[in-house]
């Protein structure tokens, strides 16, 4: 990694810290220069202005959040085939994953973006929807597999089910900050694996 993508990503980390801490409106330019030990112009080298800023940041959150559930999800395929058993494997590896973050879930720059959505232009806007579509899209495809082996005992719509995990990662990352317990969103991600289990599989 060239010392330009070092300063690049540094003052992203920078930024996303803060942005997460405070929002996107009170982090200024010259507080992330200072901090990266920056000019003013290096800053303006790696980015034209903040939208750009903001740009980079989503795309690279979105990407990681990709590369996050591509691990956990595919490693729970290796592991089993079956789908049902595969999704409650790979939720129950999630629950564990932020169980075990020492101060909790930093917070989600989709939902930043969305509370100050004026902040950003529309093609910030389209990505931060296209990147919650994405989320929809992967856990109803996974959702129809299942449900082609195992029928609901309710009449249920999958892509609602499917928002019902994004909402409750959401819903839990707030509950767990701003109650200060991290364990919360661990017992969100749980109580959704039980839904699915109620819902998916056969009763004896």
């Amino acid at each position: 990694m060239g010392k330009g993508t070092q300063t690049k990503n540094r003052i992203m980390d920078i930024a996303q810290s803060a942005i997460l801490q405070k929002g996107f409106g009170a982090t200024s330019i010259e507080e992330l220069i200072v901090e990266a030990e920056i000019t003013k112009s290096g800053f303006f080298y790696h980015f034209k202005d903040k939208s750009e800023l903001a740009r980079a940041l989503l795309e690279r959150y979105l990407a990681q959040d990709e590369d996050y559930f591509d691990e956990i999800f595919d490693r729970a395929s290796e592991l089993i085939e079956d789908p049902l058993q595969s999704f409650l494997v790979g939720l129950k590896m999630m629950a564990e994953t932020m169980a075990d973050l020492p101060d909790g879930h930093p917070g989600c720059l989709v939902a930043i973006y969305c509370y100050h959505e004026r902040l950003y232009d529309s093609g910030v806007r389209k990505l931060n929807k296209d990147g919650v579509l994405l989320w929809r899209n992967r856990f109803r495809n996974t959702l129809e597999n299942i449900a082609e082996q195992y029928p609901p005992h309710e009449e249920t719509d999958l892509e609602t089910l499917a928002d019902m995990l994004s909402t409750i990662l959401e819903g839990g990352i707030v509950l767990s900050k701003a109650l200060g317990e991290p364990k919360i969103l661990a017992d969100q991600i749980m109580m959704y694996r039980s839904h699915i289990k109620m819902l998916f599989l056969p009763r004896k």
